[in-house]
């Protein structure tokens, strides 16, 4: 059973940054995509970013250029680099890796990001 653990978020100042991390363990198969979603209150989850085992990145509007993903294929772990925090990131942060050829998704247990002065 595939398991992911997450590093600890916390709270930060607008303008600051964060790290977080995810480290995958337990695949029978493999890890390809994996990616960082997040939930603020009252609203859906939505995906921030991805990468695949290639090293292709995807983002969503609202943090290119302020976030950065990446990750070590050699330790199946993830990271997400976040700059430039604005308080419309606080939101609790979901790690999720794809494992192939069966295409099962897996999540992480979540982490909260709270930007605030």
């Amino acid at each position: 059973q595939v398991q992911l653990v997450e590093s600890v978020g916390g709270l930060v100042q607008p303008g600051g940054s964060l790290r977080l991390s995810c480290a995958a363990s337990g695949s029978a198969f493999g890890i390809d995509t994996m990616a960082w979603y997040r939930q603020a209150p009252g609203k859906q989850r939505e995906l921030v970013a991805a990468i695949t085992s290639g090293g292709s990145t995807s983002y969503a509007y609202s943090v290119k250029g302020r976030f950065t993903i990446s990750r070590d294929n050699a330790k199946n772990t993830v990271y997400l680099q976040m700059n430039s925090l604005k308080p419309e990131d606080t939101a609790v942060y979901y790690c999720n890796a794809v494992e192939v050829p069966v295409l099962a998704h897996h999540w992480g247990q979540g982490t909260q990001v709270t930007v605030s002065s």
